[in-house]
């Protein structure tokens, strides 16, 4: 083997072997309650959590070179997962954390730059970060899911509960909530889709929104987005009140109902129908954008 070669390789190893050594692991657990609240706190990172049939929080993962100490705790019916870092010191704290709680624990969730994976956890969902994608699976409970910067992905299996996401920068997608659902980013994509609705809310200043699903007996549905385009799918009969509006765009209506201009001076274009017996409302607007409405 060629010598300076034969450095490079030795050398390599040697940075690798002290990269893994300074990288501190872990292995901990602690008695839980089967339906109690479980905290977690990691400043930098991933987060992944597991719901599994086990009376105990059992924390597996890396510690940062930095990181103080993890602390591990219970009061009551709370078990507390922190990260505990240098007040002054933010450099070398990335913690990569795979943390089991009791399958039917509620969660809350603080990272400011990390990624927050949730899987098989069958209560309310507290999860924030502020650089990081979220992406959990709810089981009929509420969730709450938010990111300055990064996607946020809710995955549900169509029973009723609570369901908020919100993102500055990223894109927000919820696949089979029901109930209510609350969505709103401000640069990004949204899309709802396979779930029936009493309550739905869906906004984004630049950024697509596509909704895919039913809106029940006197249900509300909102849209509205500045720049981007409403595609707007009803699965099923639809009873509602529809008001449809767009300044700079068109409006596709299967319905029946044509759009109207809203000035012979401006290029806007609303309409209002009443479909069924007109219990639930429906109102859709942008600014600059297409709109479709079917079902």
């Amino acid at each position: 083997m060629n010598k300076s070669i034969f450095k490079y390789a030795i050398g390599t190893l040697g940075l690798a072997v002290a990269l893994t050594a300074n990288a501190r692991e872990v292995d901990e657990s602690i008695d839980a309650a089967a339906d109690g609240k479980v905290e977690i706190i990691n400043i930098s990172g991933s987060v992944e959590v597991y719901g599994w049939s086990q009376g105990s929080v059992e924390v597996t993962g890396e510690l940062g070179e930095r990181v103080e100490e993890l602390i591990l705790e219970r009061n009551g019916d709370k078990v507390l997962v922190k990260v505990k870092v240098p007040r002054n010191n933010s450099t070398n704290i990335s913690s990569d954390l795979t943390v089991r709680v009791p399958d039917g624990s509620s969660l809350d969730v603080s990272t400011v730059s990390a990624d927050i994976l949730v899987q098989e956890v069958e209560g309310d969902q507290m999860l924030h970060t502020v650089s990081g994608d979220v992406e959990t699976y709810a089981y009929g409970s509420d969730v709450s899911a938010q990111s300055v910067s990064g996607d946020v992905d809710v995955n549900g299996t169509g029973d009723d509960a609570e369901t908020s996401a919100n993102t500055v920068s990223g894109d927000l997608t919820l696949i089979g909530v029901a109930g209510a659902v609350s969505a709103e980013a401000v640069s990004g994509d949204i899309l709802v889709r396979d779930g029936s609705f009493e309550r739905a809310g869906l906004n984004t200043v630049n950024g697509e929104i596509s909704f895919q699903g039913g809106l029940r007996d006197g249900g509300k549905l909102t849209a509205e987005s500045v720049n981007g385009d409403v595609d707007i799918q009803f699965s099923g009969d639809v009873s509602a009140k529809f008001d449809i509006e767009t300044f700079n765009g068109d409006i596709t209506n299967c319905f029946g109902p044509k759009a109207e201009r809203t000035s012979k001076y401006a290029p806007g274009w609303e309409l209002s129908f009443t479909e069924g017996d007109g219990d639930g409302r429906v109102t859709i607007s942008t600014l600059n954008g297409d709109i479709d409405i079917c079902n």
